[in-house]
């Protein structure tokens, strides 16, 4: 299938044949194809100022910072483009926390994984991965990544308990190993398990961030709080790529100035887009909306 031309939930292809888009873009599009007020966003956007160097601030940055960090209930929150750049920040802002705060040996912090995960496909993230389609002849991968089973908590104690342990990155609910939701009660458990033993609960909320599954976030459903939250695709309704990770001061603010950045990470253009995506979300019901529909589809 090619397709040319999309609107609200309808996709055509080249030959004009029409199509109900139950994909989503992978959840890039919640908002629906070439949402009207996120174009005229971004129209106006282009109109002023798309990119600025780094060594600038640009007035629309902060706006969306604080837009972003308000919504989610966090500190802070610092912007890449593609979904793996968040997961590949939160691997470094993990780390730097467990050597500042748990104050783990120098080069001995481990991450923990889940079996069937998908977090991108950047080496140091497919190094996570039990998936031989993703890690063959691509080795060799970034150490002390430790993959346990999803969904088995006694795996997770096994592991968790070493002291060197700095964050534990888990999906809500797993997408690419066939939408798979965990046993009820297994988010919250593992966030009990996560402050027990001092260690950060990083949630991947790409795909089931931003009302995908009827609420805000997934991890509301069992009433977590993680450490981290990863969030991408829908972030700006499809116009272009934006991701983010939200963390509170006690982790942010171990990374200095220089620490970490993106050319294009919190750029004006992305800025105002993603302030008028969520904008729809909210204002046009989004989260509830998926909530009703998701009842349906069940």
């Amino acid at each position: 299938m090619v397709l040319a031309k999309g609107k609200g939930i309808y996709v055509w292809d080249v030959t004009g044949k029409r199509y109900v888009d139950f994909l989503s873009a992978y959840s890039a599009v919640n908002q629906g194809h070439c949402h009207p007020r996120i174009l005229a966003a971004a129209k106006k956007q282009c109109e002023k100022l798309t990119l600025t160097s780094r060594a600038f601030y640009n007035n629309v940055l902060g706006d969306y910072e604080e837009k972003v960090a308000k919504m989610f209930k966090y500190d802070k929150v610092i912007f890449m483009n593609a979904g793996v750049e968040a997961v590949e920040t939160a691997m470094k802002f993990a780390r730097r926390w467990g050597y500042m705060n748990k104050k783990i040996p120098t080069n001995q912090a481990r991450i923990i994984w889940a079996t069937g995960n998908f977090h991108g496909r950047t080496i140091a993230v497919i190094g996570a991965s039990d998936e031989e389609d993703r890690t063959k002849d691509f080795g060799p991968f970034v150490p002390n990544n430790i993959i346990i089973e999803y969904n088995n908590i006694p795996a997770l104690e096994k592991e968790i308990t070493n002291k060197n342990t700095c964050a534990f990155i888990v999906e809500p609910i797993q997408g690419e190993a066939g939408v798979y939701i965990p046993d009820s009660g297994y988010l919250q458990k593992v966030s009990e398990l996560c402050k027990k033993n001092n260690v950060l609960l990083v949630c991947d909320e790409i795909q089931t961030g931003i009302g995908r599954t009827g609420k805000l976030l997934a991890s509301d459903w069992e009433g977590v709080r993680p450490d981290m939250v990863l969030l991408g695709k829908s972030l700006s309704g499809g116009f272009m790529p934006i991701s983010a990770v939200l963390a509170d001061n006690e982790i942010m603010d171990n990374i200095k100035p220089g620490d970490h950045g993106s050319t294009f990470g919190g750029n004006p253009l992305a800025g105002m887009i993603g302030i008028e995506a969520l904008n729809v979300v909210v204002e046009e019901d989004l989260v509830e909306n998926s909530r009703k529909m998701g009842e349906l589809l069940l």
